[in-house]
C-alpha cells in the first residue's frame, strides 16, 4: 500500500518517475522545476527513505565536511549523509511510511528543492576539491 501512495504523490507533484520497481520498492524520479535529478525513494515499510547523490569526495576535506555539518543544522528535513564508502555525498531524509500523508512528503521534497536553490554554489565547489 504505501508504494501506491508514493507513486499517487509523485504524481500529484508532477514528478517524472524515470525508473520504478514494486518489488524491490524503490523509484527513481525526477522534477525539473524543483531542480531534482535521479532522486532515489525507497519503499521498504516502516519506513520511506530519499536519497539525492550530491557530489562525490576527491580527497577526506576537514573543510567540507565541517561545512556540511554546519549546513545540517540549517536543514529542516533531512540532512547531508555520506555514503557506505565513504566517497560521495548525499541527502537523505527518512520518514515513517505506514502513516505517511501527502504533506510530510512534499516537506521532504521542498526540504531537498529548497536546500539545492540554496546551497547549489557551495555544492558546485564542493564537487571541484
Amino acid at each position: 500500500m504505501p508504494f501506491i501512495k508514493v507513486e499517487k504523490y509523485l504524481a500529484d507533484l508532477g514528478f517524472t518517475i524515470s525508473f520504478k520497481n514494486k518489488k524491490e520498492g524503490f523509484f527513481v524520479v525526477e522534477s525539473d522545476t524543483e531542480g531534482i535529478r535521479n532522486l532515489i525513494i525507497g519503499v521498504t515499510p516502516p519506513l520511506l527513505i530519499f536519497e539525492q547523490y550530491l557530489f562525490s569526495i576527491q580527497q577526506d576535506s576537514l573543510e567540507i565536511f565541517k561545512a556540511l555539518l554546519l549546513k545540517n543544522r540549517d536543514i529542516i528535513h533531512g540532512g547531508f549523509a555520506l555514503t557506505e564508502d565513504g566517497k560521495h555525498v548525499i541527502f537523505r531524509y527518512t520518514l515513517q511510511a505506514h502513516n505517511l500523508d501527502q504533506n510530510e512528503f512534499d516537506a521532504a521534497i521542498n526540504s531537498l528543492s529548497l536546500l539545492l536553490s540554496e546551497y547549489y554554489e557551495q555544492i558546485i565547489q564542493f564537487s571541484k576539491k
